[in-house]
């Protein structure tokens, strides 16, 4: 009996740190894929845009966008999107995601 649950635990805790090692590599992927798209965008942007007010504030709603792959849209985040689409004729073709990405990595 004892062995069982000796042998239970270990393996309980063998599969929470696999669990834990895949979110860690997804959290890299997306951190990679993030940085590699905004190295792409913002070398194309102006200083104005990275200093521009309206898309430094929406840096939280930024994260909380891409965190929940596009279901929490805060409405600085939206207000960014609009700044970013006018001002940078790069970012009007650009999906949502990949904005969000870039201000993340501003």
């Amino acid at each position: 009996m004892r062995t069982t649950l000796i042998a239970a635990t270990l393996g309980l805790m063998l599969l929470a740190d696999v669990a834990q090692a895949h979110t860690l590599v997804q959290t890299s992927n997306i951190i990679v894929r993030a940085f590699g798209r905004s190295v792409n965008f913002t070398s194309d942007t102006t200083s104005s845009v990275r200093d521009s007010k309206v898309v430094v504030e929406a840096k939280d709603d930024a994260a909380s966008f891409v965190a929940s792959n596009g279901d929490i849209r805060g409405a600085q985040l939206e207000a960014a999107f609009a700044t970013l689409r006018t001002r940078v004729p790069q970012a009007q073709g650009a999906s949502d995601q990949d904005l969000a990405e870039a201000i993340l990595a501003l």
